[in-house]
């Protein structure tokens, strides 16, 4: 049977963006039927929320994989390859295997719809992670929502544990405009009697979730309350205080203070996957070990990432306001005297005014851009709000690697420069970055 080539296979999954977001559950739990339900022969762990859904994700992944279980992980967006999406044991799906679960994925489609609507893109990429962490016979899956929860493609499956990292309001078209609709939303990933762990900090949150939680009969653990990590003064290492037990000297893995509570995150939601599995294999035994080997091995992209050192260069994907302001105080704490140019780029369904008031009062000059995808904010309009509040030097330079390329090339090795505002930003930059590695 003949087979697509790589690139005419991406061209059929990018084209299915055109048919917009879609929830509900109907029609990928009637692909993944019609293939076996895949979904079914491996164990999961559920992740949603606000920010955070894939440093949480992939530390519970990296945690998994080194304790000797193979272990899939399904994120979104990508930033440079289509194949970031789903990986096994740390490896991006290859181009054969991304044909070969679309062409799996799309014949299913292609029978069932039979004049009602076709899968959507996120439909189709989420069946084709299921599919091929079947056929790689993966032990766990680590799965990131796409946008909510409660009709989000992948609340077909039946998790371990359910994990919900914090609420900011976002996609008010879908999820509501407040945080207890969002906590509705983002709270439907909770199955009856599957444990849930969560950082959501809002009482309106908190309640919502306790009473999803309630309903259905399963336990949610709170960050602070029944799980925690804390900075020792004078230490660079953190101290972890959890549901079952303690760990000392732990590294962060990932720069950023909010990084804390990622991780307590990831461990609470181990803690709970090792305790439900105790006595069943040898390697469900969670020593501080195992937790620092994986901990060791964890990487995560287009967050906070240190591209070059002179002049220093940093990616930080930072697409909504929570982002924003938690990519402001990092800026404030770490860069000391260093001139900063910021290169932004943000899409035109975000809060862009409040987004670079978090940003602009740490930065001496800014080069607006935009991301090739059409939802980018036109940079005249991102130029006229930069122009409210910020008196310093301001350029246009659409092109993103462009953009990149001339801010290093007129700024000095002392100097920094921090590429944010949308994932898909950080996405053109690192592929530029990439480029030059290779």
């Amino acid at each position: 049977m003949a087979t697509l080539p790589y690139k005419q296979c991406l061209e059929k999954i990018y084209k299915l963006g055109r048919f917009g977001i879609k929830l509900e559950l109907d029609t990928i739990s009637n692909i993944l039927s019609h293939l076996n339900t895949p979904q079914n022969n491996y164990n999961m762990v559920h992740v949603a929320g606000t920010n955070g859904k894939g440093s949480t994700a992939t530390c519970i992944a990296s945690i998994l994989n080194a304790a000797g279980f193979k272990t899939g992980i399904y994120t979104s967006p990508h930033l440079v390859r289509f194949n970031e999406r789903i990986c096994v044991n740390g490896q991006q799906i290859s181009n054969a295997d991304v044909v070969s679960a679309y062409e799996a994925v799309n014949a299913a489609d292609n029978k069932l719809c039979q004049g009602s609507r076709r899968a959507t893109f996120f439909e189709i990429v989420t069946a084709m992670a299921f599919y091929h962490f079947a056929q790689e016979m993966v032990e766990w899956a680590i799965v990131e929502t796409g946008m909510g929860g409660r009709f989000d493609a992948t609340n077909i499956i039946t998790p371990k544990v359910s994990v919900i990292t914090n609420l900011s309001i976002e996609h008010t078209d879908y999820l509501g405009h407040t945080i207890r609709d969002l906590a509705r939303e983002k709270g439907g990933i909770i199955k009856p009697g599957v444990p849930a762990v969560t950082a959501v900090s809002q009482p309106s949150g908190i309640d919502k979730l306790v009473q999803i939680a309630k309903d259905r009969g399963s336990g949610l653990y709170r960050f602070k309350r029944d799980f925690s990590m804390r900075n020792p003064p004078g230490r660079s290492t953190y101290n972890y205080k959890g549901i079952y037990q303690n760990v000392k000297d732990l590294t962060k893995p990932l720069p950023g203070e909010h990084q804390r509570e990622n991780l307590s995150l990831a461990l609470a939601a181990v803690e709970l996957v090792f305790e439900q599995n105790q006595g069943t294999d040898p390697r469900y035994e969670l020593t501080r070990e195992l937790i620092h080997k994986g901990l060791a091995r964890v990487k995560w992209p287009g967050r906070l990432e240190k591209i070059m050192d002179q002049p220093l260069v940093i990616l930080d994907g930072a697409h909504n306001l929570k982002a924003s302001v938690l990519l402001g105080k990092y800026l404030n704490q770490t860069l000391g005297d260093k001139k900063l140019t910021l290169v932004i780029g943000i899409l035109d369904d975000k809060p862009y005014e409040a987004m670079l008031g978090q940003l602009l009062p740490r930065v001496q000059r800014v080069i607006v851009t935009k991301a090739k995808i059409n939802r980018s904010i036109e940079p005249a309009v991102l130029t006229a709000a930069v122009r409210k509040t910020f008196n310093g030097e301001l350029q246009v330079i659409e092109d993103v690697k462009d953009a990149v390329s001339y801010a290093i090339s007129t700024s000095c090795n002392e100097d920094a420069i921090c590429i944010a505002g949308s994932l898909y930003v950080a996405g053109e930059a690192k592929e530029k970055f990439d480029m030059v590695k290779d």
